[in-house]
């Protein structure tokens, strides 16, 4: 199984053809948390000490929300995670965050707001593997 931590730019493309004129976008991440962080490659922002990837992953957040109060998104559940009831027993998931955007445009200055993009590093230190299902109501 592949590990997937960022979008690749033909799903970024994807994503906006598919979800630009939906209206409100909620993002489904599944998250699997490292046992260390690795803050290789991101030394300005490796703690002094060594933290936990769901640790890194807290700074993350941290940071993230006020970026994304301002962005008008908002959390709409974080919360812990392992074995799927129906699903692979191969796939476990650490925490399940579900984020709602006003919409694509939003959700994409957001993504390329400089200040978030200063502490994003923290989410590439937490986690093992990801996975983010954007969707829009029916």
């Amino acid at each position: 199984m592949g590990k997937y931590i960022e979008a690749t730019a033909e799903a970024g493309k994807e994503f906006y053809q598919n979800f630009h004129d939906k209206g409100k976008v909620v993002m489904l991440n599944l998250l699997k948390f490292r046992a260390t962080a690795d803050y290789t490659n991101l030394e300005e922002l490796k703690p002094g000490n060594e933290i936990s990837g769901e640790e890194a992953y807290q700074l993350y957040m941290d940071n993230t929300l006020p970026e994304l109060k301002k962005a008008g998104s908002r959390i709409i559940y974080f919360g812990k995670a392992r074995n799927f009831l129906i699903g692979p027993n191969s796939e476990k998931w650490d925490a399940v965050l579900l984020v709602e955007h006003e919409s694509v445009l939003k959700f994409m200055e957001f993504a390329q707001n400089p200040e978030y993009l200063k502490r994003a590093g923290h989410r590439i230190a937490a986690l093992e593997d990801s996975r983010l299902l954007p969707t829009y109501e029916i």
